[in-house]
């Protein structure tokens, strides 16, 4: 078999290059300069047998994004894609810290959320009604430390759909955001990240926004709006990239057919429901859902006999269930969502007769649970959410060992839970999902700037969500509610944090590009509920204090939207989250002087690092002798903070003295009780803390006179009251004179 080999040059540098391996397939590869460093996608080098793989390469990391298509359309009701993120230990040098498990298995949290990182930008970008199967996989290979590879791994995915003959409305490109030295900056490294104010990533195409995801330390709205202006313009080149080597693979499209009802039917049931919404399908949730239903029935009763076959009426329903009512079912949620739109663009009323920037009724409580540590009920509307504040020492915080991070501590922890009941529906129970455990690092994202440092407030704490109802905004009904718990539990938050959820409906015609013309045409609606989320063009989820932006996160269903039009979202936002956030004040206005009486008691004590071994003892020996004959818990941290934690103060009292005892660093002037530990002829060597000697001069010893002897007086083992008079590079000089005795 013979190899080909075609170059092409710029500047000294191969920026195309095309290998004919093998196996008869091309191996092509693609460069250009991005933000400092090289970016290159190659295909046709792995992954054979995938319907797509694409290499692609920033600095060291190296990330491989492969698509497989399914054969034939699946019989579902929803677009089966799945996107996942594989960490591999190998990719940063590393072993797993296990000890009993070695090998990559379930994917760590922050990989599923990367996951659904790379999925939200491109989900919405497949036409409705495409039902083939295709799972979209990307591995990290190689991870540069001066950078998260999780962009990167959005890029591959973007370039492997691009290359798969998939009707994918691409290429899309992700960049992280921070602020150095005031300006923005992308792929920081983690030094620059612990320094930045700001962690936001901007998914972008063909100059819109498609994605949003941000942490912040109280931003201003407006930086934030610069930094998606930013991102804009500068993920240019990638989308380029990708556009360049998609012309080259050349794919073959793929044949599908979109699983959609039939034009006459939809057609035909917009005549049935002209009329039938109004205002029996407005009003309180309850009710609307009721009127609905029996709306649907109504018409399903009527087209059954009419469109049914068979001589009977039994006969004729039985067949219109099992051939139709999905297909008549379908139209009539269309419909529903056209008249919701309608309603909201022609008449500025929303399904539950709110304005346009009006919040559901807020009703709240605090202290509803008698045993929690903190506790709290937020309702919104139907949508409610309750929050449970545990807290416990600093050895309870969650050990983070993952692909990019070794021995960290996760110290606040925010698990959310929504089972099915809480839509009214029967499901099965089981472990948290993907938007379980997106909704709840959302949530504890938000209140993270203003947690209290572990010097001021040294406890792990854990707050647990468990939505009671939805109709809209859980996740930041789980802000809300653990923000009031904290504050119940007497955690010292710097300031209370708000959320909400933000709807937008752009009137333009189906399938027409929004531009920053249509700025107009933009309907925002401030506190999304279900019928809203459904039938809009997006949700933008914004948390913040009164001082500015905590977190962000944001999804859309058309294929972007300019920033202009976020940007009057994101203002309206504003006034959102401070009504929210006065309600939650008038319901607890701070923090509560002290914990709950059921949460373990801790004292702290600020040890010199070097004494950690003394605390600690051969093996941990005297560590544990504390703990056993006191009773409290004993933690150290490295930079030598000491929690004692327990629910006797008595036992706190007595570890805490004692550890003071051996950490103590001696002092001029200072009275000790000591112990003679040794007697020599021109005087004695005192302990006066564990470890350290002092020593006693004969003449020191009895005021008035030189004694013949020390042994006149003192005797190894008695206990005597010094005072260190003075310390000589690390000598210690002591007197019994003058001291009580």
């Amino acid at each position: 078999m013979r190899w080909g080999l075609s170059l092409r040059f710029s500047q000294g540098k191969v920026i195309f290059m095309e290998i004919i391996n093998p196996n008869g397939k091309k191996t092509l590869t693609l460069s250009t300069k991005w933000m400092g460093r090289d970016l290159t996608l190659e295909v046709n080098r792995v992954g054979f047998r995938t319907t797509s793989s694409v290499l692609v390469r920033y600095g060291d990391t190296v990330v491989l994004g492969s698509v497989v298509v399914g054969t034939k359309p699946v019989v579902l009701d929803y677009f089966p894609l799945s996107i996942d993120y594989e960490e591999k230990w190998y990719a940063a040098g590393k072993i797993s810290g296990s000890r009993f498990i070695k090998r990559e298995g379930k994917p760590a949290d922050e990989a599923v959320l990367v996951g659904r990182l790379i999925d939200r930008p491109i989900r919405p970008l497949f036409p409705k009604g495409y039902r083939q199967e295709v799972q979209v996989v990307c591995t990290v290979l190689s991870m540069d430390p001066a950078f998260r590879p999780d962009c990167v791994a959005m890029i591959a995915a973007s370039s492997a759909l691009m290359n798969a003959g998939v009707p994918f409305d691409g290429p899309v490109a992700g960049v992280r955001i921070g602020r150095v030295g005031g300006g923005f900056k992308a792929f920081l490294s983690p030094e620059e990240r612990a320094e930045s104010d700001l962690d936001l990533v901007v998914a972008c195409k063909d100059g819109k926004v498609v994605m949003v995801e941000a942490g912040a330390n109280e931003v201003p709205e407006e930086t934030i709006i610069e930094a998606m202006k930013w991102a804009v313009k500068e993920v240019k080149p990638v989308l380029d990239l990708q556009r360049e080597l998609a012309e080259k693979v050349a794919a073959t499209p793929q044949e599908y057919e979109l699983v959609l009802p039939d034009e006459e039917i939809l057609k035909e049931v917009e005549d049935w429901t002209a009329g039938k919404f109004g205002s029996q399908v407005r009003g309180n949730v309850m009710d609307r859902s009721k009127a609905i239903d029996e709306l649907k029935y109504a018409m399903h009763d009527e087209f059954a006999l009419s469109k049914g076959h068979g001589e009977t009426d039994n006969e004729k329903v039985a067949w219109y269930d099992e051939n139709l009512r999905d297909v008549y079912n379908q139209a009539f949620e269309l419909a529903l969502f056209k008249e919701v739109r309608r309603g909201i663009v022609e008449e500025g009323v929303r399904p539950d007769g709110r304005k346009l920037d009006e919040v559901r009724p807020l009703s709240s409580q605090v202290s509803i649970l008698p045993r929690t540590h903190g506790s709290s009920l937020f309702t919104r509307g139907v949508t409610q959410a309750m929050n449970i504040v545990t807290l416990a020492p600093l050895s309870y915080s969650q050990e983070v060992d993952t692909m990019e991070v070794s021995e960290g501590k996760r110290r606040y922890m925010h698990h959310y839970n929504a089972p099915s009941y809480t839509v009214g529906e029967p499901g099965r129970m089981g472990s948290p999902g993907r938007r379980e455990i997106g909704h709840g690092y959302l949530a504890e994202r938000a209140l993270i700037p203003v947690l209290p440092s572990e010097e001021d407030f040294p406890y792990a704490i854990r707050s647990v969500t468990e939505i009671m109802s939805q109709n809209g905004s859980t996740s930041m009904a789980a802000t809300c509610s653990s923000c009031l718990a904290l504050m119940d539990a007497g955690v010292p938050i710097s300031r209370p944090v708000s959320g909400v959820a933000m709807g937008l409906m752009v009137d333009v015609p189906k399938g027409t590009e929004i531009t920053s013309a249509d700025v107009d045409k933009a309907y925002v609606l401030t506190d999304l509920m279900d019928a809203e989320d459904f039938a809009g063009d997006m949700d933008f989820k914004v948390t913040g204090t009164d001082k500015g932006i905590t977190a962000l996160q944001m999804d859309m269903k058309v294929h972007g939207l300019p920033v202009e039009i976020m940007e009057k979202a994101l203002k309206q936002s504003h006034e959102g989250r401070m009504f929210i956030l006065e309600h939650l004040k008038s319901i607890i206005a701070e923090p509560r002087a002290k914990i709950s009486e059921f949460a373990p008691q801790i004292e702290k004590l600020i040890i010199n690092p070097d004494k950690i071994g003394a605390v600690i003892g051969k093996g941990g020996e005297m560590i544990n002798k504390i703990t056993s004959e006191t009773g409290a818990e004993v933690d150290i941290e490295d930079s030598g903070l000491v929690t004692i934690s327990g629910h006797s103060p008595e036992a706190i009292a007595k570890a805490l003295e004692w550890v003071k005892s051996l950490t103590e660093e001696p002092e001029v002037g200072k009275v000790y009780e000591g112990t003679v530990v040794t007697i020599k002829d021109f005087g004695a060597f005192v302990n006066i803390m564990p470890g350290i000697d002092g020593m006693l001069h004969i003449s020191q010893i009895v005021e008035g006179r030189r004694l013949k002897s020390v042994d006149e007086v003192l005797k190894v083992g008695q206990k005597v009251k010094v005072r260190l008079v003075a310390i000589d590079n690390g000598k210690l000089s002591l007197s019994m004179i003058g001291v009580e005795k």
